[in-house]
């Protein structure tokens, strides 16, 4: 069953869409990467999954049910935009507060069990100030997984992260999947959501432009082999005769080789055949971003 089903979501402030008749699917247990530029709807729909915004038109689902059934609203964990914490109590009293604030028995068990989650057993006596950017996104996650959520709504969680920092963040969501719990995460990091996202939606303008699993990205971003050559020009006009799709990376000016080709065979028919030496040569795949950002230009046209 879906976690999240949304068919035909609006939400407009004065005459502007925020969110434009989104239709979207999460599946359950799933990790699913939420993308989309600055403005988008991303957060403006998170919220409006959690409640705390009310929609101008369609319907939210979660495991079928209406968004606003009290049975399943206590199945969300959220951290949107920042764990609302007090800078001078310790991450442990901050925690006391929002399990008082939820009504969980045998708190102190629970607080236990979360911070021990996210690999926050030794900060609880800290005091949340003086906690670095890493740990204070930690505790937001921690606050959101009180009382064992099924759904975790998560907006920006890894972005001001050191390399450190979302490894850790990424261990801690793969560990939360494997339990069971469903992870939905907007990110800008697209290189961080390629490592651990099982189903992506990309959204633009308030509207849903594709949805896909992850098998599904990698059959639409193909491995190419990448190199440079002593005869640019020459090199590819030769490559595209016999290769077939061959096009230039505008950004690093490399020529790139689609259709299964390895570099060795690329490498020993350019200078075998044309005396054409290759200077730098190398196998590579398309990535999330690359796809994204030819998706967005596509949907300008």
């Amino acid at each position: 069953m879906n976690a999240i089903e949304i068919r035909n979501l609006t939400k407009t402030f004065g005459d502007k869409y925020a969110v434009n008749g989104l239709t979207m699917s999460v599946p359950g247990g799933s990790i699913y990467g939420f993308i989309g530029e600055n403005g988008s709807g991303k957060s403006t729909t998170e919220k409006l999954i959690c409640g705390l915004m009310q929609p101008s038109g369609g319907e939210i689902r979660l495991w079928g049910k209406d968004h606003r059934d009290q049975s399943v609203r206590s199945q969300i964990g959220v951290l949107i935009e920042a764990p609302g914490c007090f800078p001078n109590y310790t991450v442990w009293n901050n925690m006391k507060l929002q399990a008082a604030n939820l009504g969980i028995k045998n708190e102190d068990k629970e607080i236990r069990r979360v911070l021990h989650l996210v690999r926050m057993d030794g900060a609880a006596s800290n005091k949340f100030k003086n906690c670095s950017l890493g740990m204070k996104q930690r505790i937001g996650i921690a606050f959101a997984l009180l009382g064992s959520p099924k759904l975790l709504v998560l907006d920006e969680p890894i972005n001001g992260l050191d390399a450190d920092g979302m490894r850790i963040m990424r261990e801690i969501l793969l560990g939360l999947s494997r339990r069971g719990t469903t992870v939905l995460i907007s990110s800008h990091i697209l290189g961080e959501l390629e490592k651990i996202a099982t189903h992506y939606g990309i959204i633009r303008g308030g509207r849903m432009l594709k949805e896909m699993t992850a098998e599904e990205l990698n059959a639409n971003c193909p491995t190419y082999v990448a190199l440079r050559a002593d005869d640019m020009e020459g090199a590819q006009s030769s490559l595209e005769r016999a290769f077939g799709r061959v096009d230039t990376d505008g950004a690093t000016g490399e020529i790139r080789v689609y259709g299964g080709a390895c570099a060795e065979e690329v490498a020993s028919f350019l200078y075998g055949r044309h005396g054409i030496a290759v200077s730098e040569i190398r196998t590579a795949k398309i990535s999330l971003e690359e796809y994204y950002a030819g998706l967005m230009q596509e949907d300008r046209k």
